[in-house]
């Protein structure tokens, strides 16, 4: 189909999305530290998601927790956050919802926090809410549920049972099958799945011989880790495709190209995260370079180009 002016408007789990472009969580805090950059608009993204939060408050892990690498960066923030309770109360009233949409990242140690988190967000404007089974930088909790379908399915199904919000299962790179990992999430009651979560590494100090970060593992994100997020979209597209279950693919997206390759692979929205820390303005780059991408090829919206790898 001809487009003469294509939109980049998505339709994500009954979302209307201006964007495709989704920043991640970790990576712009709760949401308003971003607005303080001059030229940076809410309005350049389809959703923002707000960084970790617990039941009650988490100081994190010890120090360092950040680490540049060849190609991307390694980082084991630990969850710090001020609890469910401040961010509704105290954060939430101060985020522009006429702008873009705000998805919850939940978090936990045990199923009854994830349920808990996900039933005090029921009860707030938030527009979705995201079940963060898969963080590979804390020592109980988030990494072991992504690791195993059976865990990661129980608990999708307790959240499920508190909000009747969207919620996005955000699965780990770090497990044997990712494929049953999806199917299981879906079968619990995901609206949306969110691939691929950092991948788990370290960093030595050949000096001191010791780990440079504190919690000696951390999460690696960043170019480096986009050939592994890509594969796993297309895998993952595989199982949720013919469900209608979009995916947001996330990995080491740092331009329009390659935001255009992970639509292709199968993502309905593209997260964006790692390459904010050194160009926070490139939303609007990437908005353009799909925009131009889509004219070219003929191509009215972006559900014209999800999922055609090798159409």
């Amino acid at each position: 189909m001809k487009a003469e002016h294509p939109s980049l408007h998505v339709d994500f789990c009954g979302l209307s999305l201006d964007s495709p472009i989704v920043l991640l969580s970790g990576c712009v805090g709760f949401g308003e530290e971003y607005t303080r950059i001059e030229g940076f608009s809410n309005r350049d993204v389809g959703a923002i998601v707000l960084k970790g939060t617990t039941m009650e408050p988490r100081l994190g892990n010890d120090p360092h927790r950040v680490y540049e690498t060849p190609a991307g960066m390694l980082n084991s923030i630990g969850l710090q956050n001020p609890g469910a309770d401040k961010v509704i109360d105290n954060i939430l009233p101060g985020l522009d919802f006429g702008e873009t949409r705000f998805i919850a990242n939940v978090c936990g140690s045990t199923i009854e926090d994830y349920a808990a988190v996900t039933a005090r967000f029921d009860d707030s404007p938030i527009d979705a809410i995201e079940i963060n089974i898969s963080c590979p930088n804390i020592k109980e909790g988030g990494v072991s549920f992504g690791n195993y379908p059976e865990m990661s399915a129980r608990v999708v199904a307790a959240c499920r049972k508190q909000t009747s919000k969207p919620i996005i299962a955000k699965l780990s790179p770090n497990q044997t099958d990712i494929q049953e990992n999806a199917r299981v999430c879906i079968e619990a009651g995901a609206d949306a799945l969110a691939v691929i979560n950092t991948v788990m590494g370290m960093a030595i100090d050949a000096e001191t011989r010791e780990p440079v970060i504190g919690n000696v593992r951390g999460g690696l994100s960043g170019p480096a880790i986009k050939p592994i997020a890509l594969l796993k979209v297309h895998q993952v597209y595989e199982v949720a495709g013919p469900k209608n279950i979009p995916i947001i693919g996330q990995g080491g997206i740092s331009n329009a190209k390659d935001a255009i390759e992970f639509i292709i692979a199968g993502s309905a929205t593209v997260g964006v995260g790692t390459a904010l820390f050194y160009d926070p303005l490139l939303c609007r780059e990437i908005n353009a370079g799909i925009a131009d991408y889509l004219k070219v090829h003929k191509l009215a919206s972006i559900d014209d180009l999800v999922g055609t790898l090798g159409c």
